[in-house]
């Protein structure tokens, strides 16, 4: 399986890149999410200066945020300065979204976005509609501005429903998900991307979608010799992805309580400590500024009784050499290319984990 990295953006992001290129990693990724890390094309952009190899991908993008013409200007124009290495991950903005207080927009939205984005970034003319009003566009000058040539990968992000994975096949485009460990679930998205990619005609001069390879985000902690597993340690490492999911778990309780009603009930107490933790409730319009606050960033030591075992254990790849080899390969199985960590407490020592594990 290959590797590659998710950081978020912030000064001294290319030295990551660099060092992750050093190591082999296949890909880079910068998260766009822009009230709580920095501006991914910023970011990339100095990374594909100081790169020659590394693909470099934004995770994720969504028409929530951007206008496709303003979203394909900035990919267009990463793929000058990295041509045939950038990758675009779409989505409905679910975090990015709610962390404005916002839901996330429609999959009909989404895949109209990834439509526009990919014939912008081929060169191709598009459909662009605001209220009432619909007019083709195009890049009116490439050349030295932006490349259309080289190709761009797209990739949509999906869970477990089957919408998002839908778009990926009629689009031709990849998948992307965040914390998605499940083999079965794996199995799930790829038969709904390949049933909706048979039903859908081709018109030849469309983009066919020539790379269509499956990532997972997740968190990678190997175990010393008898170290506790769910011990201070293990809790660090994974604890930013367990508070993501408690935190989307809290937000969406009141609006939207499917996901919260699927959880235990330790891990619905850990959402009910949270919330009290924060000092809001599931219902207070400005939940969004409480909970989301560092969101994916190092937990503090007073937030690890919230890092339960089962979330760790769903979420993250924590166990001895042997044991995080057997998940992956399992994951492999089930048709996962590409293998992305999210690393918290120190990114190079676990880039470098991840490469001589892998790589």
């Amino acid at each position: 399986m290959r590797a590659g990295v998710v950081v978020a953006a912030q000064p001294g992001v290319e030295d990551l890149a660099v060092r992750a290129e050093e190591l082999g990693l296949h890909s880079f990724w910068v998260n766009d999410t822009p009230m709580v890390h920095g501006d991914p094309f910023v970011a990339l952009s100095l990374c594909a200066k100081a790169t020659s190899r590394i693909r470099l991908g934004i995770g994720v993008t969504s028409p929530a945020l951007r206008s496709a013409p303003a979203a394909a200007s900035g990919l267009a124009s990463l793929n000058a300065l990295a041509p045939g290495r950038i990758i675009c991950g779409v989505g409905t903005g679910n975090t990015a979204r709610r962390t404005l207080g916002m839901r996330p927009t429609t999959a009909d939205r989404l895949e109209n976005f990834t439509v526009a984005l990919q014939d912008l970034c081929a060169g191709r003319s598009t459909e662009y509609r605001e209220g009432d009003r619909v007019r083709d566009i195009r890049f009116l000058h490439a050349g030295a501005h932006v490349n259309t040539a080289d190709p761009i990968e797209f990739v949509v992000a999906a869970l477990l429903g089957p919408k998002a994975a839908a778009v990926a096949g009629r689009r031709g485009t990849g998948l992307i998900s965040f914390g998605l460990l499940d083999p079965t679930a794996w199995h799930a998205l790829h038969d709904t991307r390949r049933h909706a990619a048979q039903g859908t005609p081709r018109d030849p001069d469309s983009p066919t979608g020539s790379r269509a390879d499956s990532y997972v985000v997740t968190s990678l902690h190997l175990l010393d010799e008898d170290e506790d597993p769910h011990g201070e340690a293990a809790r660090d490492a994974t604890g930013h992805l367990v508070l993501s999911l408690l935190a989307f778990a809290a937000d969406t309780a009141a609006d939207t309580p499917a996901f919260a009603e699927q959880l235990g009930l330790e891990e619905r107490e850990a959402v009910r400590r949270l919330l009290d933790r924060r000092g809001t409730t599931a219902t207070a319009p400005d939940r969004h500024t409480k909970l989301y606050p560092n969101y994916l960033g190092r937990i503090a030591p007073q937030d690890r009784d919230l890092v339960l075992p089962s979330l760790m254990n769903t979420l993250a790849l924590v166990g001895t050499r042997d044991d995080l080899l057997a998940r992956i390969t399992t994951m492999e199985q089930a048709g996962v290319d590409e293998l992305l960590i999210q690393p918290v407490i120190d990114p190079p020592t676990e880039m470098a984990l991840l490469a001589k594990l892998l790589t």
